[in-house]
């Protein structure tokens, strides 16, 4: 593979997996959805959650919206091996959540990626959340009460 080539798929998937987070934080259901083939899978093996197609993806993303008070999901880069129109990669993450019913969760995980080129692009195949430390001690801190279309640029 052209080092060129290469190294422009290596920024088109960092971007999709920085897409992926922004979309979740910001709860932008339809927008996560179109980063997957349609294909495509979410699995959580570690809470028995397997999310296969778009429509079960967005159903997953729904219920994790209605169903958490506090999401706070930040993503480092890690290891991508590409091969033509196909990639394998891992993302490691910090999450803070916090459940409407009051449980909290501090996760470091790993999500371990397939990734498919498209015509429109690097797509994700396949995310499996790999939990590598979780604390479910309470949240000491709360968010602030404020919607955040009171930040300039932001339209909610």
């Amino acid at each position: 593979m052209h080092d060129m080539q290469l190294s422009l798929d290596r920024v088109e998937i960092e971007a999709l997996r920085a897409e992926f987070t922004d979309a979740a934080m910001m709860n932008d259901h339809r927008r996560l959805v179109a980063l997957f083939v349609p294909d495509g899978a979410i699995r959580i093996p570690d809470a028995d959650i397997e999310a296969v197609g778009h429509e079960q993806i967005e159903r997953l993303a729904i219920e994790r919206e209605q169903r958490f008070d506090v999401f706070v999901q930040n993503t480092h880069p890690g290891a991508v091996e590409i091969d033509e129109d196909g990639a394998i990669g891992r993302a490691y993450l910090c999450e803070l959540i916090r459940l409407r019913g009051g449980a909290s969760h501090l996760n470091y995980a790993i999500y371990h990626d397939r990734y498919r080129r498209t015509p429109d692009g690097w797509r994700f195949a396949e995310r499996t959340y790999e939990i590598r430390y979780l604390d479910d001690s309470p949240l000491a801190g709360n968010a602030p009460d404020r919607p955040a279309s009171t930040f300039a640029g932001q339209d909610t």
